[in-house]
């Protein structure tokens, strides 16, 4: 074999730590970037939060509207076309440290200007974000999270109703045992034997004792408010509301006993008759006529089958926009402002005394060592905080070019969206489409029709009559707006919605409306169908 020199000219994208870092922020959720900047508050001493005004970066929020240079342009095409393949590109920089350009022997290098000194960009970012006030004062202002944090849990509105009762100690810690067992909806899932067994391990005469105490507990439990709870399935927490509805013996037709009695005995049978409402064989096993048996079904359709609904936390249900529409004008001139919420954005800032004294500390021997390693945490902290402001400046374009392209729906709502997917927008912001797909995962819009996932303004398009395209958006609109207009007593099945589609000039296929009305938790006909 013969051995010989060659060169060779070949070009490939070496991923930083900076580059890995934005697009990784990019992608992060408000709860993941409040985790993150706390993690990095942490770990970096020249990172700290500020109140106070300071200058912004020249290529901060300020700039929106100004025209990209080509510098940008070059950059950002280059950061979010590496986004599609950071995942296989990172793995292979730690599996392989010779072929990665960043990687060193003494870890990630943030170099920047090689400078130590304060720059412009190591004020405070975020200086427009003011704290909001809302109509409490003093001490005694929280925020929605708090609010919903301080919210009653339905374990506490139970032990709250049990020291009511006179009990002795044995049961009345049965009693808080089996409350602390419930689950969200109200219900103990676990049998009282199993409960038992569990405390008692193998002693036979103790665990007699423990069911003897858990079956009192239980009938206790479910004398508590809300109705049903401690139910251990379905069935049992339908009855027991039925038999709460008997003692009432209220004089009006809707709750007369034998419509009652005859309810009762359905929730006695299987819950997938019930389910199906299949009143030919309900009729004879609860030995009822097929009017009474209607009337029952209705009568139980309007109980609560998860009793501890109203208690739970709502505090994941809280959604914090990360940016805020407001219409401004009317009529013809009527326009959308665009802004991020305040409330959502970090107001960071590099420690000028730290940096400061690292600047007029010149160290030497052993000490040039931990002097540099201080510059790379410098560095590191003015990265994070440009990074930071990139991801809102990105998140601010996104939204912006959202909202002129969707303008209809802010006017008229989702019957007026249009058909839009993250090509368009990455093109007309000149921005890689896996960066839009970034953007728009886990960010949300307040908008005066609600709060709405960045991606819920994305949609394909359904073909129609005139040759154009309706937005899948707006044809659910349809598909929902057919349904609430629809005949209780004759509800329109999916062939009939594909119909009226077309009459609209939407081709929309019997299978399409399925999956339309499935992914709106819309019911079949034949369940909508009043008995």
């Amino acid at each position: 074999m013969k051995q010989g020199l060659s060169l060779r000219v070949s070009q490939h994208l070496a991923l930083t730590p900076q580059l890995q870092q934005s697009i990784r922020l990019l992608q992060l959720s408000t709860l993941e970037l409040s985790s993150e900047v706390d993690q990095m508050l942490d770990d970096n001493p020249f990172l700290e939060r500020s109140t106070d005004e300071a200058e912004r970066e020249a290529f901060g929020l300020a700039q929106l509207d100004s025209p990209v240079n080509q510098s940008d342009r070059e950059f950002e095409s280059t950061l979010f076309s590496a986004a599609a393949n950071i995942d296989g590109t990172s793995a292979k920089a730690q599996n392989d440290p010779q072929d990665s350009d960043w990687q060193g022997d003494d870890g990630p290098s943030w170099d920047g200007d090689g400078s130590v000194s304060l720059a412009v960009d190591d004020s405070e970012w975020g200086s427009e974000a003011k704290a909001r006030g809302n109509n409490l004062s003093g001490d005694d202002e929280m925020d929605a999270t708090e609010l919903a944090r301080n919210q009653e849990s339905l374990q506490s509105h139970l032990h709250r109703q049990a020291l009511s009762l006179r009990l002795s100690a044995e049961d009345s810690a049965a009693l808080r045992f089996l409350i602390e067992s419930l689950n969200d909806d109200g219900y103990l899932e676990d049998p009282l034997e199993d409960l038992a067994r569990g405390l008692a391990g193998d002693d036979a005469e103790q665990i007699e004792q423990l069911l003897h105490h858990f079956t009192v507990a239980l009938g206790l439990l479910q004398s508590l408010e809300p109705v049903g709870v401690g139910a251990r399935n379905l069935g049992e927490c339908l009855r027991l509301q039925l038999q709460a509805i008997q003692k009432l013996r209220l004089p009006d037709t809707e709750h007369d006993p034998a419509l009652v009695a005859v309810a009762l005995r359905i929730c006695q049978q299987p819950m997938d008759l019930l389910a199906r409402r299949d009143i030919k064989h309900l009729m004879p096993l609860c030995d009822a006529s097929d009017a009474a048996v209607r009337a029952a079904i209705t009568l139980i359709g309007r109980l609560e089958p998860k009793p501890g609904r109203r208690f739970c936390d709502v505090e994941r249900n809280i959604v914090v926009p990360d940016v805020l529409v407001a219409k401004t004008g009317s009529g013809s001139a009527v326009k959308f402002a665009v802004r991020l919420n305040p409330e959502v954005m970090p107001r960071l800032r590099v420690h000028d005394i730290y940096a400061n004294a690292l600047k007029g500390h010149k160290g030497g021997g052993n000490e040039a060592a931990n002097v540099m390693a201080l510059q790379q945490r410098l560095q590191e902290a003015r990265w994070f905080i440009k990074n930071i402001q990139q991801r809102f400046d990105t998140i601010l374009r996104v939204s912006s070019a959202i909202v002129e392209r969707q303008k209809s729906f802010f006017v008229h709502g989702e019957l007026a969206m249009r058909p839009l997917v993250l090509r368009e927008i990455a093109d007309e912001l000149g921005l890689h489409e896996s960066t839009i797909s970034r953007v728009t995962t886990a960010k949300y819009m307040a908008t005066p029709f609600g709060t709405f996932e960045l991606k819920y303004f994305f949609g394909s398009g359904l073909g129609t009559e005139s040759g154009g395209n309706a937005s899948s958006t707006a044809v659910r609109a349809l598909i929902k707006q057919f349904v609430a207009a629809e005949s209780a007593k004759r509800p329109l099945s999916d062939n009939q919605i594909s119909d009226m589609l077309k009459e609209q000039g939407i081709e929309c296929a019997r299978r399409t409306v399925a999956k339309y009305r499935e992914g709106l938790r819309i019911a079949p006909a034949s369940l909508r169908k009043e008995l």
